[in-house]
């Protein structure tokens, strides 16, 4: 190997590694928790620490960005000096990063249970609003067909079983998935679907959404969404698309913060929505999964 060759295969290996799916969790993360907070101040003057998680949120985004230039800037170079093949992006694996299981980071001497939902049903109760669906009477409806209820357990596989009845048009199943989740489990949707949703309308439009193809989208989704979602309101979609889309989301100023399940579960049922126009199944979001050639521009979503 040539010291070209061997330097080219050096500057890969580091764009390859830099984290930018991880990154982008971090990010949705933040904006989720900046979402929550915004609903509960509501009800009280005290900011409580929405300005500083603004300021997290913008750094990461920021963060982001920046990954993104050194990745483009590094493929430039690569392809300057020769190296075409090398300058070539290798399959895309960072929108998967959300997705894989890790083990949970507890306090020494702590207690091993996970805290319970100490603010009542909420979640379960926007559920219902949100779907039309009601809740299972008892613990033993929970269980949605073909998966167990994992009570604050792992959301990736609730993404999985939301996505199987959205893609099997079964809007029952779908509302007992989002039942049987708790609150935790159920609001952590928002982080881990916005790298997948990304990935998933770039599949469907044959190459990286832009502002332009807002609309082809929501053509795309917005009547399967709403069948499944009838209590949603059109501007959460609209708000999903246009951070699909990197469209700069304007927030009025007099319109009262959103339910922070709302995002949750119309992410939720917006990757089934475009996993059904990709004909791919759930099983596909397995982090194990071979990832999915991206087929070139598609006429489901014009």
């Amino acid at each position: 190997m040539s010291l070209i060759q061997d330097l080219g295969a050096q500057l890969r290996a580091t764009s390859d590694e830099l984290p930018t799916g991880l990154v982008t969790v971090a990010m949705e993360k933040l904006r989720g928790a900046t979402e929550i907070l915004m609903w509960v101040r509501e009800t009280s003057q005290d900011p409580m620490g929405v300005p500083q998680l603004g300021n997290a949120t913008e750094a990461a985004e920021r963060a982001a960005a920046a990954i993104r230039v050194a990745q483009d800037a590094i493929a430039a170079y690569l392809a300057a000096i020769g190296l075409t093949g090398d300058a070539a992006a290798p399959p895309d694996r960072d929108w998967k990063a959300g997705l894989e299981q890790r083990p949970e980071v507890r306090p020494e001497g702590g207690d091993d249970s996970p805290p319970a939902d100490r603010l009542g049903p909420w979640w379960q109760a926007r559920v219902a609003q949100l779907t039309g669906e009601p809740a299972p009477k008892d613990d033993s409806d929970q269980a949605a067909p073909g998966g167990q209820a994992k009570p604050g357990g792992d959301t990736a596989d609730l993404l999985r079983r939301v996505a199987s009845g959205v893609r099997s048009g079964d809007k029952a199943k779908v509302g007992r998935d989002l039942h049987s989740a708790d609150a935790a489990t159920g609001l952590a949707l928002s982080a881990m679907t916005s790298p997948v949703l990304h990935r998933l309308a770039g599949d469907l439009l044959g190459h990286e959404p832009r502002p332009d193809d807002f609309e082809r989208l929501r053509s795309a989704s917005a009547g399967r969404v709403r069948s499944l979602l009838p209590g949603t309101s059109p501007a959460v979609l609209e708000t999903l698309l246009a951070r699909i889309c990197r469209v700069p989301v304007q927030k009025e100023p007099d319109r009262p913060a959103g339910h922070p399940a709302d995002n949750a579960v119309t992410a939720g049922v917006l990757t089934g929505v475009l996993l059904a126009r990709l004909g791919r199944d759930a099983s596909s979001l397995d982090p194990n999964a071979p990832d999915p050639l991206r087929r070139p521009e598609a006429a489901d979503a014009r």
